[in-house]
């Protein structure tokens, strides 16, 4: 497979994870258009191979400290920029945790739902 087939094939897989749709570079412009179409999200994805060992052990010591808990591993991260007053700051978590977050969320969505319902009846 081509490197540039790889991170297509790559895209397609996040697509189909997150219920989104790979929208091609064709057409077009750098920034114009996110990576995956979706609903709710703008979704910019990169493939690579490198990771860095420092983000490596952060996702490790998320896990880690998440264990035992209904709590979802997350890392944090923020980049100094030179000659600028404003940082960037971002998250990342890892796949599995975040589809489990969405479907917490939209359990959570569903119960409160039914509350509202049943209160509105019974009132």
């Amino acid at each position: 497979m081509t490197a540039r087939a790889t991170w297509k094939a790559s895209e397609r897989r996040i697509a189909a994870i997150l219920g989104g749709e790979r929208v091609p570079v064709t057409g077009r412009e750098r920034g114009s258009a996110p990576d995956v179409e979706h609903p709710v999200f703008a979704i910019e994805h990169k493939y690579g191979k490198v990771l860095s060992s420092r983000f490596q052990t952060a996702i490790e010591q998320a896990q880690a400290a998440a264990e035992g808990t209904d709590k979802f591993p997350l890392v944090t991260f923020e980049h100094a920029r030179k000659g600028s007053h404003k940082n960037i700051i971002g998250i990342t978590m890892l796949m599995d945790d975040f589809v489990k977050l969405l479907l917490t969320l939209e359990e959570d969505y569903e119960r409160v739902v039914k509350l509202l319902l049943k209160r509105e009846k019974d009132s």
